[in-house]
């Protein structure tokens, strides 16, 4: 009987979770949840890092107090953020939030140096001005004195487990985000750092997956895994699929992550063209993806409301979605980015397209998730391109999958079946990324096999109503006029 501990944070909190796996069961239980908000000054937005450290060492300290004594610890969290150390292992500042506004413009900057063809054909990775390459490029215009004391560069994981280790070493699956690595190799893209003058010497040892980096030290019994330490490279692999091409995924959170499990990149021009990304998996896979905006816009919303006194819960948005008109107004997900009241840029938005706002909350959240699962068609067409195959099933994992409203509205935009759940995939994924990593699970097919015999997914299939299906295509077509406009 195995026991592990996975710390799951991400963009809006964090968590704690035991894992018992026996008889090729998993037994999961949450410990302890924790916020994650942003510290924000004048001069940048920033992860109040040593808070989600002293979070971290407070539920160690809570499973021990419950006589949890894990085997293993894994930690995941979101991609491409990162911290810089000093000679002498200290950190230098506060890692940048990926929102900070300082990475406007980098992604130009980069290409004045380096075309947009090279970067690609180095990394695979899809374009985002977050990507720590362009964070790191902003860093060596902005702070240049402070980049020259590194002497180490961690990812948000990587940072934590050498807290807890003293190990300074990058998981490949975090390391992918960082748009200078090379799927292909599975090592750094150098070359690329060192034609825009970066400093590729700050990088460290690469590991895979399941990888023991040692015992904590605080707790000399325990070992720690650099388990699949970006988030989204845990859900999936904890995606139920039992075998077979024909099935995508999407993780569904602050951001949805949608694409395809493969065993090698596609690195090319059309994938350049479509913005696509490969992202390292567990078991030597690649993550043919697309990053979108996801829940993100109704969290906005949500915040935006609730200064002005109306705290809806999100199954209260759900449900007020589901009684909302329908198709009332089509907005481009991926184009709200920066935070910062979300209905006012709902509204400027659809002012600009031609359309009118929506009028009333329910409208707002309806349009958010309808607008969602027609982004999910238009990923779904180009990865059923780029993969060269039909996919037939959609599983939804990840926090999001609980959003029954959105399921549907996934199922009748695509007219494919959709499967929902383990809505904590993450957390799951990251547990059993450890136990293969302890030689209790072998491969992938193992992994999934405990999560089907674990976790009960809801299915969901497309209604049988022709006229809303006769809608959905009308707002398919309007959806793809106004975002192409």
């Amino acid at each position: 009987m195995g026991q592990y501990l996975a710390f799951d944070l991400g963009a809006e909190s964090g968590r704690a979770i035991s894992g018992t796996l026996h008889n090729g069961t998993l037994a999961i239980e949450e410990l302890h949840r924790f916020p994650n908000e942003p510290l924000r000054t004048d001069e940048a937005l920033c992860w109040d890092i040593e808070r989600l450290w002293g979070e971290i060492r407070r539920g160690i300290h809570i499973a021990h107090e419950r006589g949890f004594h894990p085997d293993g610890i894994g930690i995941d969290t979101w991609g491409v953020d990162y911290g810089l150390l000093d000679a002498s292992g200290k950190l230098i500042e506060n890692p940048r939030h990926y929102r900070d506004g300082r990475n406007n413009g980098m992604m130009e900057a980069v290409f004045a140096r380096v075309s947009r063809e090279d970067v690609f054909a180095a990394t695979g990775i899809q374009f985002m001005q977050f990507n720590t390459l362009y964070q790191l490029y902003a860093a060596s215009l902005e702070t240049p004195k402070t980049l020259a004391r590194a002497h180490r560069l961690l990812n948000i994981p990587d940072l934590f487990n050498y807290w807890l280790t003293g190990e300074a070493r990058s998981e490949a699956t975090i390391a992918s985000t960082t748009q200078f690595f090379n799927p292909v190799t599975m090592n750094w893209a150098t070359g690329l750092l060192t034609r825009l003058g970066l400093p590729g010497q700050i990088l460290c040892p690469v590991v895979m997956p399941g990888t023991a980096l040692g015992k904590t030290l605080a707790l000399p019994h325990t070992s720690v895994y650099a388990t699949a330490g970006h988030d989204t490279a845990s859900a999936v692999a904890a995606a139920p699929a039992d075998g077979g091409p024909d099935w995508c995924y999407i993780s569904s959170g602050t951001w949805s992550l949608m694409g395809l499990e493969l065993d090698r990149p596609v690195i090319g021009s059309q994938t350049l063209a479509l913005n696509f990304t490969n992202e390292v998996g567990v078991a030597g896979k690649i993550r043919l993806l697309k990053n979108i905006a996801g829940l993100w816009l109704l969290q906005e919303c949500r915040r935006a409301w609730m200064a002005e006194g109306i705290a809806y819960s999100y199954e209260q948005l759900a449900r007020m979605a589901a009684d909302a008109r329908p198709h009332s107004a089509v907005i481009d997900p991926d184009a709200f980015l920066e935070p910062g009241d979300m209905p006012r840029k709902i509204d400027d938005y659809c002012r600009r397209t031609g359309q009118e706002p929506p009028a009333t909350h329910s409208e707002y959240a309806r349009a958010i998730l309808e607008c969602l699962a027609l982004r999910y068609r238009q990923v779904l067409e180009s990865l059923e391109t780029l993969g060269g195959r039909k996919i037939a099933v959609i599983h939804i994992v990840g926090g999001g999958s609980r959003n029954a409203v959105l399921n549907q509205f996934v199922a009748d935009a695509t007219g494919r079946h959709v499967v929902a759940g383990p809505s904590e995939a993450t957390a799951i994924g990251n547990i059993l990324v450890q136990a293969m990593g302890a030689g209790e699970l072998v491969g992938l097919d193992q992994l999934r096999a405990v999560v089907r015999r674990s976790f009960a997914p809801v299915p969901v299939d497309p209604r049988s109503d022709p006229q809303a299906a006769a809608d959905w295509e009308r707002a398919y077509e309007r959806y793809r006029a106004v975002v192409s406009g």
